[in-house]
């Protein structure tokens, strides 16, 4: 009976383990999903692109198969 109960125990505090586990890394995730659009938005690299242009799309059409 104490050996049913140990593993019993055992995977009582792995559960917890693992639920914690869980509960932190999506607290860490919200707090930086909160801060990141703020800080993208000032940054000017955010804005330069790809942008397609006349080049591109001619390139794109003599490429086809």
């Amino acid at each position: 009976m104490s050996q049913k109960k140990a593993i019993l125990s055992r995977r009582n505090f792995l559960l917890t383990v693992g639920a914690g586990g869980a509960a932190t890394a999506a607290a860490i995730v919200g707090k930086n999903a909160a801060t990141t659009p703020a800080s993208v938005t000032k940054d000017k690299r955010a804005t330069s692109g790809y942008k397609v242009s006349e080049h591109i799309n001619n390139y794109y059409r003599t490429t086809k198969v």
